[in-house]
């Protein structure tokens, strides 16, 4: 019967079966609390079946996935804000951040991609700051920027610039020279051959250094608002693991891998609509 169906749908069955497995796995290596009655009189005495911190069963971790996302926008002040505006303000933070990278990246790497001087020039300052840490900037921006909104934002910047900056060169650097050979056969100005020939052969790249930038945005911003605190999911997984709540923690955490693939996954179809066939 599995025969007759696609790679696809066995793919899928597979995946909820090693799913399911993993969930009763899960849930049967947490040992049950023990009920009032059960308690010796010693356990009694010293508190012996006072609740402790510990890694929750799923059925908890889904308990509360249900409780927060029956109501992700609840809003009662500061220190009482659900899992879907945290998840607002990331994402604010990091297409923000993104988008100031992108503007940035793609014309300069446009550049770096057409000149060769332009390449030698840039490449010292791009393999050195290329390797820091978007965090180790954290510190510096706090203190010039004077506040952590922007500074969040900063890091995301810095982090998302050099996959779509190094893709976009790569991508304009091996675009086939007969194509651009014609373009100036036909006599195109420098600018109408960069959008109308270098910029679709080289769409494919571009796209793949984007879908790799907005990923390493999501990674960082998760840590950046751990740091600067107030609002966003990393705030709140700190914040929850402050109150030691590891049922929240599991189910943002959950949260995160889910909204990356949903970043990834969009990334993927604008990828798929500038693929090309040579």
């Amino acid at each position: 019967m599995l025969d007759s169906l696609s790679i696809n749908k066995r793919a899928a069955i597979l995946s909820i079966v090693m799913l399911v497995v993993g969930l009763l796995i899960w849930e049967a290596a947490i040992p049950a609390q023990k009920a009032a009655g059960e308690l010796t009189e010693y356990e009694r005495l010293t508190g012996g079946g006072a609740q402790k911190a510990g890694v929750p069963p799923p059925s908890q971790v889904i308990a509360k996935a249900w409780a927060e996302l029956s109501n992700p926008f609840y809003d009662a002040g500061p220190n009482d804000k659900r899992i879907g505006i945290q998840i607002g303000y990331s994402i604010y933070r990091v297409l923000t951040g993104y988008f100031l990278a992108a503007l940035v990246a793609i014309p300069l790497g446009f550049l770096i991609g057409m000149s060769q001087v332009a390449y030698k020039a840039f490449n010292p300052f791009i393999q050195v700051l290329r390797p820091i840490s978007p965090l180790a900037w954290m510190p510096l921006a706090l203190f010039i920027i004077q506040d952590s909104e922007a500074s969040a934002i900063f890091v995301i910047f810095v982090c998302s610039i050099w996959p779509m900056l190094l893709n976009t060169a790569f991508g304009v650097a091996g675009v086939r020279k007969d194509w651009v050979n014609v373009a100036r056969t036909h006599e195109l100005s420098p600018l109408k051959t960069a959008f109308t020939v270098i910029l679709p052969a080289a769409a494919p790249t571009i796209v793949t250094g984007m879908r790799i930038s907005i990923g390493i945005a999501w990674l960082v911003i998760v840590a950046a608002e751990m740091l600067v605190g107030g609002t966003g999911i990393g705030y709140y997984v700190w914040n929850e693991w402050n109150n030691l709540d590891l049922t929240s923690v599991i189910f943002s955490i959950l949260m995160i891998g889910v909204v990356g693939m949903l970043l990834d996954s969009a990334f993927g179809v604008l990828q798929r609509a500038v693929a090309y066939a040579e």
